[in-house]
């Protein structure tokens, strides 16, 4: 499974138009794409950055479908009022507890994982990682996706609520203090979201 993720740091006065735009306008679009499975956004009203991903069958239909969404990327960045940044990714691992609702919060960790640990750092998470995951107030799933190419890594946790979330940040800022260095990984950044759409659509893969 693949996913693409487009970066926005958005104008807060535009975060709600677009995150309607998204909702009618780049799903029913991106539905009738060959291979994308489904799309979800993220949103820190604070800081204004908003991540859209989108997941795909396989990478050829990620890659095969680049040209054709370019420019309804475009148009949902120009109603964020901010400019798209483009990842994509491979899903290493993803385990769902139950599906999330209104109100969800989602904290993702980006890494860089050094290149001779990357397949120990994927079976790690899978094994270590994400059992301690699993034990956080509120949790509902958790995603793991790498880069081979820039050894880069994103771990994203879903909670039911952001209230959820806040009180379980000092069990996860240990958590990620006491694995890190065994998953053999750095952190770069860390954020905080509101899941404002979440119709990902990726089935389990551990």
């Amino acid at each position: 499974m693949y996913a693409r993720s487009t970066t926005i740091e958005a104008q807060p006065s535009s975060i709600d138009a677009g995150i309607a735009h998204v909702r009618d306008v780049v799903m029913p679009a991106l539905q009738k794409v060959d291979g994308c499975l489904g799309v979800s956004l993220l949103v820190d009203r604070g800081s204004g950055r908003c991540i859209a991903t989108s997941s795909w069958e396989n990478e050829q239909a990620m890659r095969g479908s680049a040209d054709g969404i370019r420019p309804v990327r475009d148009q949902a960045a120009q109603t964020f009022g901010g400019s798209p940044t483009v990842d994509e990714w491979e899903i290493a691992v993803l385990h769902r507890d139950h599906p999330s609702g209104p109100g969800a919060g989602v904290r993702a960790t980006w890494l860089k994982v050094r290149p001779d640990q990357f397949d120990r750092a994927i079976a790690f998470y899978r094994e270590s990682v994400l059992p301690a995951i699993e034990e956080l107030e509120g949790f509902c799933s958790a995603s793991l996706m790498i880069d081979r190419n820039s050894w880069r890594a994103v771990s994203s946790s879903t909670f039911d609520s952001l209230d959820a979330m806040e009180r379980n940040g000092d069990q996860a800022r240990s958590l990620r203090t006491a694995r890190l260095r065994d998953l053999g990984a750095d952190q770069f950044d860390v954020g905080e979201f509101e899941l404002a759409i979440a119709h990902l659509r990726v089935p389990e893969v551990v």
